[in-house]
């Protein structure tokens, strides 16, 4: 499981000119599943997405989390975030997950995410053609990969 973390003044997702999710400031979270992805992987990537302490203290120090700021999360699934660019300029999917694998793996994340947070996160809709808009608060843009924990 790849997760993009971006920390925004506010984002939301518009499917077909309507607005289908919003937040304020908080994260959000573009996620890409794989087929070899467990509930394992969604419990570490939610904790530590919940934990991870890039928001200002009074002393201006990057020491509090989105929890401690009463942040909002928007998740956004990505299955390009497994492109392989390797050979040739045409980016090849293969390692994202089948969408019967990972539809279930991206609403347990949402729960998961939400259980973490401790109110429900906002999202996208999987698989359809998104239009993301978001004000990045820094920049601040952390990659995780629940393979390379250590």
């Amino acid at each position: 499981m790849r997760a993009v973390i971006q920390r925004v003044s506010h984002a939301s997702v518009t499917i077909n000119g309507e607005c289908k999710s919003s937040i304020g400031r908080g994260y959000l979270v573009l996620l890409g599943c794989e087929n070899a992805d467990t509930q394992e992987d969604i419990d570490w990537l939610a904790k530590k997405i919940a934990n991870l302490r890039v928001f200002d203290d009074e002393a201006g120090v990057m020491n509090l989390s989105v929890r401690d700021v009463d942040g909002e999360i928007l998740v956004v699934s990505q299955f390009t975030l497994w492109a392989s660019y390797k050979k040739g300029n045409r980016p090849s999917y293969l390692r994202a997950g089948s969408h019967e694998i990972t539809v279930p793996l991206y609403e347990a994340f949402c729960k998961a995410m939400t259980e973490q947070l401790g109110k429900p996160v906002q999202t996208g809709e999987f698989g359809a053609d998104m239009k993301v808009e978001l004000l990045n608060d820094g920049p601040v843009t952390i990659c995780m990969d629940t393979k390379n924990k250590e």
